[in-house]
């Protein structure tokens, strides 16, 4: 049986941490790609993928140092607008930035993506 949580409740930690461990063998394309530039300090900041953040969300990507969340949105977010900009609000009054990059626009321009979280973190460190 699955357990029923209220909508926006905290989860508990070890099955928000094993849903990120899911995500993290289960990643998508893009996502790979992306991680791929981002990972080992390649643009300054350490990234971490796949990360609970709020004892209820997973984010895609997080550099806690510039407290910057990086979300991959695929087709499935399509149908979600109302909630992902719930979660946004939710994390930027916890102190995070948050920058969501389209699937197909890293999959079919990285650079550019990059490019986008590049300033992101340089938005950031103006603050």
């Amino acid at each position: 049986m699955r357990a029923s949580f209220p909508k926006g409740s905290p989860r508990p930690p070890e099955l928000l941490a094993a849903r990120a461990r899911s995500m993290r063998f289960g990643a998508t394309e893009p996502e790979l790609r992306l991680w791929a530039a981002l990972r080992g300090g390649r643009l300054g900041v350490r990234f971490r993928r796949q990360v609970p953040l709020l004892g209820r969300y997973v984010a895609d990507f997080v550099a806690e140092e510039a407290r910057l969340v990086v979300e991959v949105d695929g087709g499935w977010h399509q149908g979600r607008v109302a909630a992902d900009t719930r979660r946004d609000e939710a994390l930027r009054r916890a102190g995070y930035r948050v920058v969501r990059l389209q699937a197909r626009r890293v999959e079919r321009d990285l650079p550019a993506a990059v490019a986008q979280v590049v300033q992101a973190l340089r938005a950031g460190a103006a603050q």
